[in-house]
Order: structure tokens, then sequence, then C-alpha cells
């Protein structure tokens, strides 16, 4: 496995093929390996993987000192090549309820001043707020951060799940380096309006979700159980028939997957990869491991060619819009610009 590196953006830095979505590790898919979770973000870096992707609110700053502590605990050079990708803006209540999400630049400025204190650096890579707050101006949101980079605080800015709009208004506002948005092979409604105007702008694509909580990984059982406050007990993707149909598109991409000789997780990543070569757009996946096996497994993927033959089977198994449900809740849907 060789690690291939690719701008994030026109404006952003030079990062590693695959980045880790560290969200898991703290928050909504179930007890994590404290452990573990630091030996995998460990494994991570040794491996070239330098993108590591968090949020203030993932554990309500659990995430983030997390990784700080990893950061802390390895060598020298592999701290150095990190870049962290921090989200901001989501309030959350002592009992973990939602409670909506903040974009005014005095709050832009106050969250950031706690991430940097909790991950133990001096500046954050990329900082974007995890969605658009509907009561003040993206302009507004975007022209605080940019305040931030003036003063060394943040390297570059990013966006999470915004429409082709509001990212025309931001990168009028302040250079963009990417849009965070989930895409895989059930989550493509990027490709209609937001892939080209990332495209047109110059702006890069971070993308999670790639194996949509790990729907499409090629682990999930219909018979798993899940525990309390998990995540995916919610998701609409994973209810009753909802969820059958879904296993049965992982079960025709692990048809694909066998002809290969590689894993359904691996296809998954590597259809997202090809996305980017396809397109000429510079997308980066982000895989949520947590833990070493995981890591190693989406890993595999970089090894992984897809042709054309292979890109044509995949999409009759999968064809765009096959996914049963939506990618969450209503309430939370009511939130998302794409």
């Amino acid at each position: 496995m060789t690690m291939r590196t690719r701008p994030l953006g026109t404006t952003g830095p030079q990062v590693s093929a695959l980045g880790l979505g560290c969200m898991g590790m703290s928050a909504l898919y179930g007890e994590a390996d404290r452990a573990e979770s630091i030996a995998t973000l460990h494994a991570a870096l040794e491996a070239g993987v330098t993108l590591l992707d968090t949020g203030d609110f993932y554990g309500m700053g659990h995430n983030e000192l997390l990784i700080g502590e990893a950061l802390r605990a390895a060598p020298a050079a592999r701290r150095e090549q990190a870049l962290v990708s921090v989200k901001f803006g989501a309030l959350r209540g002592p009992e973990e309820s939602w409670l909506g999400y903040d974009g005014r630049p005095a709050a832009v400025k106050n969250f950031a001043a706690y991430s940097l204190q909790r991950l133990g650096v001096d500046h954050i890579d990329v900082y974007r707020i995890a969605r658009l707050d509907p009561d003040v101006p993206i302009e507004e949101t975007v022209g605080a951060i940019a305040e931030l980079v003036e003063k060394g605080y943040v390297r570059h800015i990013g966006l999470s799940e915004v429409g082709a709009e509001t990212i025309r208004r931001a990168a009028a506002t302040a250079p963009i380096s990417d849009l965070q948005i989930e895409y895989s092979l059930i989550s493509r409604g990027i490709e209609d309006e937001i892939l080209p105007t990332t495209r047109e702008l110059g702006i890069g694509i971070t993308a999670y979700g790639v194996l949509s909580r790990g729907l499409i990984s090629g682990h999930f059982t219909a018979d798993r159980q899940l525990g309390a406050g998990d995540f995916r007990t919610m998701s609409p993707r994973f209810q009753g028939e909802n969820l059958r149909h879904n296993l049965d598109l992982v079960e025709a991409l692990r048809k694909i997957a066998e002809q290969k000789g590689t894993s359904v997780a691996q296809i998954a990543i590597a259809w997202v990869l090809s996305r980017g070569s396809i397109h000429k757009t510079d997308i980066v996946p982000l895989v949520g491991a947590r833990r070493r096996d995981r890591l190693t497994e989406a890993l595999g993927a970089l090894d992984v060619t897809l042709d054309a033959a292979d890109l044509a089977a995949i999409e009759e198994a999968v064809p765009a819009g096959a996914a049963a449900g939506d990618r969450y809740p209503a309430a939370q849907m009511a939130h998302l610009e794409s």
C-alpha cells in the first residue's frame, strides 16, 4: 500500500488520499476503547494518513482531547505531518440533546479558543461550521474564520453540508479549501449541483459516510444489536424493510468484491476515490475506523483499481438512488441544504 496525496482544493493543503474521521471514537456509535482509539490514530499516522477530522461537539470535547493526547504521544515527525480539521457550531445539552447551531462571529472565535486548548495546538488546519446557522449569514461566519486565519489561529476555511448557493456566497467572502459532505455509493445527491459548483470554484471535497455508517461495509448484519445512543437506531436506512433492502444492495456489491479478490468496504471506498480521478476533482474519503483492523482494511482500498468494466458493474449493482430511507432522521434532514 502506497499512500498518495491530493490537494484539498486549490487553496488548501496537500493531504493523504484517505483521511481519518474520528467521531466514532467518542460518540454516536456505541462504546469505543480509548487505548485502541489512540493506537488506531497512531497507526493511521504511521501509515501516512495526514488528515484527522473531528468536531468540538463529538463527545462534548472528548474527541478533541483524545486527538490531542494521541498527537502528544506520537513521534515528532508523525505529529508534525498531522493536519486537523475541526467542525464547530453544534449546540448540545448536558443530556446530549441537540439545540441548534451558532455561527455568530463571537461564537466562532469562542469555539476556536476552546478547540485550540483541547487539541493542544497553536493552530487549526481546517475550520468549518458543522451546519449552516439559519439566523446568521454565511458571509459573517466565514468572515470570522477569515479573521482567525489572518491572526494565525486557522490555516484554511472549510464548509460542511451546504448547497451550491451557500458555497458561492462563502467563496465570494474568503478562499474556501474544501466542502465536507456525505458521499458514497448510496448517498449521491451532491452529483447534480454541488459537485459541479465545487469543481468550478476549485473547492475540494472531503467525503464522509463513505461506508454509510457501516451499512455498506460488508460487516453489518440484519440481526445486529445496537447499543443505547447508537445513531443507527434512529437512522431511516437501518430500519425494518429499509435495512433489508439496503443489505440486498450490499450483497450485490459483495459479488463484485469477491470477483476482484477484495472486501466490500474496499470496493466502496475505492469507488469514492475513483470519482475524484474520473471527474478531475479532488475527493478525499474520510474513513471512520475505530480499530486498527478496520483501518488496515480501509487503507487496502488504495491498492484497488477499478476499470471501466468494474465501475459499470458497480453502477448496475448499486445505481444512484437505490438506497431505501433518508440518510438522517427528518429533524436532522431539515438542517441540510444538500
